[in-house]
């Protein structure tokens, strides 16, 4: 019984070995630094001036994204899977970003439209 517990055991730990204390906290202060430098964007660079809101969004939405790429991979142990599961996962995501993209630029077009028949442009 004791030789199963432990086959198990460590079948289980196996599975992510390679997550090890020095890599978690290595990830740790990457997202530490991506969210300073969200933190000086936002409370610093833009109030005063120096980057404009329209350049600091697409920034903003780069860094979301890399911190996201990191919890996923890491945390979540994405980066330790087969590359089925995560096609699996990251294809049907494209799509959404994408659908979200066209259904925001049709509701620009909506209320443009809408406010040219009304004649309020």
């Amino acid at each position: 019984m004791s030789s199963e517990t432990t086959e198990v055991h460590h079948e289980a730990h196996g599975e992510h070995e390679s997550m090890t204390r020095g890599k978690i906290w290595k990830v740790f202060f990457v997202l530490l630094g991506i969210t300073v430098v969200e933190f000086i964007i936002a409370l610093l660079l833009v109030p005063k001036g120096i980057v404009p809101l329209h350049i600091a969004n697409p920034i903003y939405i780069v860094l979301t994204l890399a911190k996201a790429f990191y919890i996923v991979a890491y945390f979540m142990h994405l980066k330790f899977e087969r590359i089925g599961l995560m096609l699996s996962l990251i294809v049907p995501v494209l799509f959404i970003i994408g659908l979200i993209l066209v259904l925001t630029n049709e509701s620009h077009y909506w209320i443009d439209l809408r406010g040219t028949i009304s004649g309020h442009k």
